[in-house]
């Protein structure tokens, strides 16, 4: 059984949540408040942040926006993607950002990437003395992949700790996780919340277009991360089925990375409204199998761990 995420005041986490990696950024103050409130109203209560975004200005303005919601709100936020992951940083890092939220207590505390340099049994000790402190509810791991996630499981269940919740990179063009990550998941009982379902906005169709703004434009990791030529082929394939049956290429996105097995609870995000309101479009689309089948034929499906591609 998947573990219970809840609010302080018992709120069931919502089934997608909304990234503020923009607020402070591209996102600013008056859109930042568009952005939470349209969230809210669609029944988003999952808010994640990161000690690193945007120089600390996503944690302080989410934590204004968030402070009258408080008690039924799941706030989450990340350390340790610089620094490395040893109680000192982490420490610090988390204490930084609980004063930019306005926040004693976070409910979920990501480490935001394996660090091989660091024993993981101090980094665990370390959220272990966060949890008895009542600093935070809830363990996550982010950018981990699936054998590290289980040396922290047998690592965490000593220590009387349990790991609640990952956040992996998943979309139609990003599928890696299905092949380790989603099914060790859900046996495990750990809850999903996969960042990047638009493929950093790949998957909304805007690229096709000549001289298009964004990631993909302007930023080069972003560029070779999505660069294959079978990516832009998926796309152009999955717009081409939102245009048959009169839907946004974005809602399509969303609605199939939610809607794996493993029930996975997407990230979205944007920079206004206006570019979100596709994506939240998805809380309420209904997918069918067959719809699920013919997008996930767009691209291709990951080979299985053991490579026995004939038992597949």
């Amino acid at each position: 059984m998947t573990h219970v995420i809840q609010s302080s005041d018992g709120t069931a986490i919502s089934r997608f949540a909304f990234g503020a990696m923009q607020f402070g950024d591209a996102a600013d103050e008056r859109d930042s408040q568009a952005l939470f409130d349209a969230c809210l109203g669609a029944g988003i209560t999952h808010f994640d942040t990161a000690h690193v975004y945007t120089e600390g200005r996503s944690e302080e303005i989410l934590g204004r926006l968030a402070k009258p919601h408080r008690d039924r709100l799941v706030i989450a936020t990340k350390a340790g993607y610089t620094g490395g992951a040893g109680s000192q940083n982490l420490r610090a890092q988390f204490d930084m950002s609980r004063k930019r939220l306005g926040m004693d207590h976070v409910d979920i505390l990501y480490l935001h990437r394996f660090d091989p340099d660091t024993p993981l049994v101090e980094t665990l000790d370390t959220f272990a003395a966060l949890k008895s402190e009542k600093l935070i509810s809830y363990v996550g791991l982010s950018n981990f992949a699936a054998w590290q996630v289980m040396k922290a499981v047998g690592l965490a269940e000593a220590r009387g700790l349990t790991i609640d919740i990952l956040q992996p990179m998943y979309s139609l063009v990003k599928r890696q996780a299905e092949v380790e990550l989603l099914p060790m998941a859900a046996d495990q009982g750990i809850a999903i919340a996969p960042y990047s379902p638009l493929g950093s906005g790949l998957l909304t169709g805007k690229y096709r277009r000549a001289n298009a703004t964004g990631r993909l434009a302007s930023d080069q990791r972003y560029a070779a991360r999505y660069g294959l030529d079978w990516m832009h082929e998926t796309a152009s394939g999955l717009a081409a089925v939102a245009a048959e049956i009169g839907c946004h290429p974005a809602t399509l996105a969303v609605a199939w990375a939610a809607r794996h097995p493993s029930a996975p609870m997407p990230i979205l995000s944007a920079r206004n409204v206006a570019q979100l309101m596709p994506s939240l479009a998805a809380v309420t689309f209904e997918m069918s199998d067959a719809l699920y089948d013919r997008l996930a034929h767009l691209s291709p499906t990951p080979p299985p761990a053991t490579d026995r591609i004939e038992e597949a």
